[in-house]
């Protein structure tokens, strides 16, 4: 463990990340690929919680703008990051790293209810944790949730894993000329809009004193530097 800056993380991943190359669902390879990427970190022991979405399978804001009612479009988001979180529980148990799903909406049949002394304990026996069913609130996302189970499982660092290499001043695939930051604050996010994360999740990590890291999850090297303290993607801190 000496080699490692942080010894209790909670990775934030995208729904849209496990499509792959597909329209919608799963790709099975990008769990596998997932699996893969944080086992090293596991092995030595490094504790590690995460956070998936669920917009590859249905996005509550997109229902809403359809004129579903938001909070019905929602819960239903919300169900679509436990049926994700089971899909990475399988595939990491396959791979030989224990784990649980937790979820914040009850459904004792495929995942633990969420209690935070519980998860600690998970951590701290070794076990991967999968916060699912975001907050168990509609109108938060699930970086907010992310947010809120990092700071309560007292994790060193949220780590969001995107598609891109880190935050830029503007989207880096429609903009060449987009400039990436090594390191910014959390008042410069807010107050320049960058949309890394949304503003409620931002404001708590703010609030708590806990760093961001945002790097690319296809960068196969760029999770164990993080875990390392190395320097990658784009860290967020106090100004």
């Amino acid at each position: 463990m000496a080699d490692y800056k942080y010894r209790r993380i909670l990775l934030k991943l995208s729904g849209e990340a496990l499509m792959g190359a597909n329209q919608y669902g799963i790709d099975p390879a990008v769990p596998q690929r997932i699996a893969q990427t944080i086992k090293p970190a596991w092995e030595d022991g490094v504790q590690i919680a995460v956070v998936v979405g669920g917009g590859n399978i249905f996005r509550g804001v997109s229902g809403a703008a359809a004129g579903m009612d938001r909070a019905q479009g929602d819960n239903m988001g919300m169900l679509a990051t436990v049926i994700n979180s089971i899909a990475l529980q399988d595939c990491f148990e396959r791979n030989g790293m224990d784990c649980r799903v937790m979820s914040a909406i009850e459904m004792r049949q495929v995942a633990e209810p969420y209690i935070r002394r519980r998860a600690i304990r998970h951590l701290e026996k070794g076990r991967i944790v999968i916060f699912a069913a975001g907050t168990g609130n509609p109108y938060f996302t699930t970086d907010t949730a992310a947010a809120l189970r990092a700071c309560e499982i007292d994790a060193q660092v949220l780590m969001k894993a995107t598609k891109v290499s880190g935050i830029y001043d503007a989207d880096p695939v429609t903009n060449p000329e987009a400039k990436k930051f090594d390191e910014i604050t959390y008042s410069e996010v807010l107050s320049r809009g960058l949309k890394v994360m949304d503003a409620t999740a931002t404001a708590l990590c703010q609030e708590n004193h806990l760093p961001i890291v945002v790097f690319s999850m296809e960068e196969t090297e760029a999770f164990g530097l993080a875990v390392r303290g190395e320097k990658v993607g784009t860290t967020v801190v106090e100004g």
